[in-house]
């Protein structure tokens, strides 16, 4: 589904990421670990297109398309789904009224036709309970006055309701307490997992990796993978670090 070969990225003239390759199937979950300044959110941000993230070398295909070929929204309108790890506020915009414009954006380009304003009632009632929130919620502004947990769960929500084909979620467990955790990884597994979709995972920390049990744990490291194991190897990096194990 996604098939990353040989990619190098760099920002502000300075190469982050060198030589990195990777190769997600549909129905497979992976996570990424590694120090800080390793790359992980350069990798995150190349794939969702950012812009001052230039591409110097390699390729990614997604779902047999060459994704760096495409705009940031025809990414997503192929079903490419970008969860950050510091989501941002829209003062004015409610979620409802962000996340109907966004999923009939999307069912557009991919020539279905727009929900109504009752269908995606009913479809974001059944996403945000999937997350424990209230519609009320919903109907605040996009991520002011939320907390950390709330912001996570609220975009998890938007996850469901755009139904990506395939999701980086950056840091996810940032800023999550123990039970905002674990509702947050049974709303990726729930979303994801049970769709048979991919998910390519990016934590400094097992915690998550026990809700979402990943096919396949990578280690990145100075811009490339480094190691690869299953879910045992994040336990390994939990307890003897990055450096003992990635050696």
């Amino acid at each position: 589904m996604l098939k990353i070969e040989n990619l190098r990225a760099e920002v502000g003239g300075t190469e982050i990421l060198k030589g990195l390759s990777l190769d997600i199937g549909a129905g497979e979950i992976h996570a990424i670990m590694g120090p800080n300044g390793a790359g992980k959110s350069t990798l995150s941000y190349v794939l969702g297109g950012r812009p001052g993230y230039e591409v110097t070398g390699g390729s990614v295909t997604f779902d047999g398309q060459d994704l760096l070929d495409l705009e940031p929204h025809e990414r997503a309108a192929a079903g490419l789904f970008l969860g950050f790890q510091y989501p941002v506020e829209i003062p004015g915009v409610s979620n409802v009224q962000f996340l109907r414009e966004a999923a009939n954006a999307q069912r557009k380009a991919r020539g279905q036709n727009p929900l109504s304003g009752g269908e995606f009632l009913k479809l974001a009632k059944e996403k945000a309970g999937l997350l424990k929130m209230d519609m009320e919620m919903m109907k605040r502004a996009v991520n002011v006055g939320f907390s950390g947990g709330e912001k996570k769960r609220a975009e998890m929500v938007q996850m469901g309701i755009l139904d990506p084909k395939f999701a980086v979620l950056d840091e996810t467990d940032s800023g999550l307490d123990i039970d905002a955790l674990r509702v947050v990884g049974d709303g990726i597994n729930a979303i994801m997992r049970e769709s048979g979709k991919g998910v390519l995972l990016i934590t400094h920390y097992q915690r998550l990796l026990d809700y979402v049990k990943p096919d396949f744990v990578h280690v990145l490291a100075k811009g490339a993978i480094v190691k690869t194991g299953g879910p045992e190897l994040a336990a390994q990096l939990e307890n003897e670090g990055y450096e003992a194990v990635a050696a």
